[in-house]
This record gives C-alpha cells, sequence and structure tokens, in this order.
C-alpha cells in the first residue's frame, strides 16, 4: 500500500510543472527538514519545474540549516500542486494560501484526523517521521529522484530531532534502513550535532531554573510552567521556551512530563510527552493532539492547566495500577 501511494504521489509530482510545498504553524525539525528536503530532491530531479517552499514561519534553533522561504504572487498559486508535509490537520497549515492551489496531496505521519489532500493523501502514522517517509520515497525511486549531501542533511535531520534522537518507540529497523540511506549521501553528523544539541551559557541557567521549579503531582506527572515573567528573565524565544518539555525527561516513576508556556496572546501553549503512556487523547481534549506519546494543546485560560494536570494524573494513576513495567 505504501508503495502505491508514493507511486501516486511521484505521478503528481510529475503531472506538474509547478509545485508549492507547506507545512505546519511553529515550524519543528521534522516539517522543516521534510520540506526543505523534498525541495531540493526535487529541483535535482526535475529541474525544469518551478519549486518553492512557502512559509513565513521560522524555526530559530535550525537557522543554521539556511533559508527556506520563497515567496509567490497569488495568481501562481491557481495551476500549482499543493504538497503539505507534516501537518495532521488543515488549521496547523500555516500559509492559508495553499487552498488557492489546483490540488493538494497531504504527505504525514501524525495520526490521520483530516485527509484534506484533494489527490492523494499519504499518511504512516507509525512512521517515526515524515522526514523518514521522504528518505524511503526517494530510497524507493533513486532510479529516478536525485539527492545530495544538502537534502539528505534537511532529512536526517527531521529524523534524529522526531524520533528523539533514535530513542521513541515509533523507530524500527525500516527507520534505521532510511537514516543509513542520508548517511550514505554524506550527513556530516559532527556538524549537525554541534549545531542541534550545544546549548548557550544563558540556556544552561533556564535548564537549572527549571529544575528547581518542576513540579509532580500525587502520581507523580512532571510539570514546569514557563511563565510570559520566565521568558522575559531569561530571554527566551518561544522555541527555546517549549524545549524545556525535553528536560523532563527522564525522571522515574514519571511517565507523563508537560511543559506550560505562556503565549504574547494570552493563550498557553502545551507540550504533553509520556513513556509507556498514551496521551494523544488528552491533547485532543484541549484543542490539540498529535502522537500516541508526544502530543499538543491550546489552553485559554490558567484554569485549564488544573484541570489537564488532572486528567494526565488520573491517566497515569491508571497505567500505573494496571501495569508493571513502568519506570
Amino acid at each position: 500500500m505504501s508503495r502505491e501511494l508514493m507511486k501516486a504521489v511521484l505521478d503528481k509530482i510529475k503531472e506538474y510543472d509547478r509545485i508549492f510545498l507547506f507545512r505546519h504553524i511553529r515550524p519543528d525539525g521534522d516539517c522543516v527538514g521534510a520540506t526543505k528536503g523534498m525541495r531540493e530532491i526535487l529541483r535535482l530531479s526535475f529541474p525544469e519545474k518551478d519549486i518553492r517552499l512557502l512559509d513565513w514561519q521560522k524555526c530559530d534553533y535550525l537557522e543554521f540549516l539556511g533559508e527556506d522561504n520563497d515567496s509567490a504572487e497569488d495568481s501562481e498559486y491557481a495551476d500549482a500542486l499543493a504538497l503539505v508535509l507534516d501537518t495532521a490537520t488543515e488549521e496547523r497549515i500555516s500559509n492559508a494560501k495553499y487552498k488557492l492551489c489546483r490540488e493538494i496531496v497531504k504527505v504525514d505521519h501524525h495520526i490521520p484526523r483530516d485527509n484534506y489532500g484533494t489527490s492523494v493523501n499519504w499518511v504512516e502514522e507509525h512512521s517515526s517521521s515524515t522526514c523518514e517517509m521522504i528518505a524511503r520515497f526517494w530510497g524507493e525511486f533513486r532510479d529516478e529522484l536525485k539527492i545530495n549531501e544538502a537534502a539528505a542533511t534537511y532529512i536526517y535531520t527531521g529524523m534524529v530531532t522526531d524520533s528523539g534522537r533514535f530513542r521513541f518507540r515509533s523507530v524500527s529497523g525500516d527507520t534505521m534502513r532510511a537514516a543509513a540511506l542520508m548517511l550514505e549521501a554524506g550527513v556530516d553528523t559532527d556538524h549537525l550535532y554541534a549545531n542541534l544539541y550545544i546549548d548557550d551559557y544563558e540556556q544552561l541557567k533556564f535548564k537549572a531554573h527549571v529544575y528547581n521549579k518542576m513540579k509532580r503531582t500525587e502520581n507523580g506527572v512532571a510539570y514546569i510552567h514557563v511563565t510570559a515573567a520566565m521568558q522575559e528573565k531569561f530571554g527566551l524565544t518561544q522555541e527555546q521556551a517549549s524545549a524545556s518539555v525535553s528536560y523532563l525527561d527522564s525522571i522515574r516513576g514519571s511517565m507523563i512530563w508537560i511543559a506550560f508556556i505562556d503565549n504574547a496572546d494570552g493563550t498557553i501553549r502545551v507540550r504533553l510527552r509520556s513513556r509507556f503512556v498514551t496521551v494523544n487523547e488528552i491533547g485532543e481534549k484541549y484543542r490539540g493532539g498529535g502522537h500516541d506519546c508526544a502530543s499538543g494543546a491550546t489552553l485559554y485560560k490558567k484554569s485549564e492547566i488544573r484541570k489537564l494536570l488532572a486528567d494526565a494524573d488520573a491517566r497515569l494513576k491508571e497505567y500505573k495500577e494496571n501495569n508493571e513495567d513502568w519506570l
């Protein structure tokens, strides 16, 4: 089935002279890597085609990968194919003008909730990342598609970041074989990992502050609320504030960990993570969703923090009472 969908995507790409790529709001490593990697592969493979990435939101911690936004006049969308990557639902597509395109292809690895693709919906929720799908897409049609070091680096970056450096349960043998394809194309892992994981001095001070301020619910849900005042004190970007969720991922007995991040508009961004326990239903209850063990949500009132924590605590209590394999 996957090969049939891959072939349908490739056939649709061949059909169009103009292809516009789109991705989700608040771009992360996977959607940046997938869109930049796919754009590079298509430009190399079809130099006669007009291939553009149309997104106005930046991902600060991936600036080292270079500029990734093109531009287009509204009139140019009408005869274009929209290729939307790593975006589960329509409301999360950062550039609403994708609807102006003649046809839409969806390529994604999130739990399917919205098949907005008008021609093809290639969705593999079991894949560790959309970048893994793109790597396998190139591998399947390598006799027709070209790749270079830059494209491989973009794609490998998304695979590394969305899989927690290949630690999450979604990582499979197919994941590692796809990663090997990218490494063989020339990825400089020393340079990549240095850019991804070396922290600034102030960021380390913020990390220490998180460990000082973190809390746990009765049954072990670890959480931190990164307030607007905290963000101002440490000069944090939204991405840096959101990264705080990863600081809580190794606490024994805390199989659910959550970061609440104040947004400038008064809403609160929620990042839910877990091991063993599924949390996507909690995210969906609070205007979000995602993967079994990695989801997001949006809160409109601070009082909702207590409600979400209560739901997460009840979920973790249930899991602990019915399982013995938890740490």
